[in-house]
């Protein structure tokens, strides 16, 4: 490839970088950038899902766990904006002993056993998931992969790989080791992913406490050393963020105190993490 193609070719994903970041995000109302096309962000999170699954010691050996999850994840998923209904959710309980949960593109939504033995009730389940599926409307891991495909477009075209070829080394190398999965969201990501949460949760009649409680479940854990739950440290969790959580029950929510039409369903919980305690011990991480 010489010089003019490739200043060209980058003058051309630089156009495209642009005509992105005029989409507006229907979840969060704001203007972003994003390059890939929904399929794209489908097919990228089909392609990781297997591996980071594997990665935490695969499903939970359950099949009434594995469908409970489901089944609540899908019921908060209904709550999403029309322009992401269209998304194949799919919800995975993680046989792991790690406190997790975590989203890839496209809508994959993960979470440990080790998170939800910790919990009480269903609504504090529909907050987890409710979370990572804002994550995923929000679109806050496709513009991180945006980021890093423009910014590594220039060294694909310094290694002569054009059209479609580029994308692809990108794509491979960001989704190897699910790095791009694991890096930390930002104060301002993290509370859209809450607000989000606590919207969709609410929409399926949970009661949007359940958010909060998760937060004090976790800083509670993150108490007893061995460096404190997985998942803060890829959400990190300020106290400006529980006040955050705080305001939004004292205001946006507070029809909702006491109000029998947002549950929180310990009864149907219950036997769900009597089957969960009953199982073998999860393996040992690697």
């Amino acid at each position: 490839m010489n010089r003019t193609a490739a200043i060209v070719l980058l003058a051309l994903a630089g156009a495209a970088a642009s005509l992105a970041a005029c989409a507006k995000n229907a979840a969060t109302g704001k203007t972003q950038f994003n390059l890939m096309s929904r399929d794209r962000e489908i097919a990228m999170g089909m392609q990781a899902g297997p591996e980071m699954t594997k990665a935490y010691g695969g499903e939970v050996p359950d099949q009434v766990l594995r469908d409970y999850v489901t089944r609540i994840g899908l019921k908060v998923a209904q709550g999403v904006e029309k322009e992401y209904r269209d998304i194949p959710w799919k919800f995975t309980l993680l046989n792991s002993d790690v406190i997790n949960a975590f989203a890839l593109p496209g809508g994959q939504v993960f979470m440990s056993r080790g998170m939800m033995v910790r919990m009480s009730n269903e609504a504090q389940l529909a907050g987890v998931l409710g979370h990572e599926i804002g994550h995923v409307t929000a679109e806050h891991i496709d513009q991180r992969l945006g980021r890093e495909q423009a910014i590594q477009i220039g060294a694909a075209v310094a290694g002569a790989a054009a059209g479609a070829e580029y994308g692809q080394l990108i794509e491979a190398g960001i989704l190897q080791g699910g790095g791009a999965f694991s890096l930390k969201y930002g104060r301002d990501e993290e509370s859209q992913a809450d607000s989000l949460g606590m919207r969709y949760m609410a929409r399926a009649g949970y009661n949007p406490e359940g958010q909060l409680q998760v937060m004090q479940i976790l800083k509670e854990a993150s108490k007893g050393g061995g460096g404190g739950p997985e998942w803060l440290s890829t959400h990190p969790a300020p106290q400006t963020r529980i006040d955050r959580i705080k305001e939004l029950l004292k205001d946006k929510y507070a029809k909702t105190r006491d109000n029998p039409a947002y549950a929180w369903n310990e009864a149907s919980f219950a036997p769900m993490l009597e089957r969960l305690k009953a199982l073998p011990p999860a393996p040992k991480a690697k």
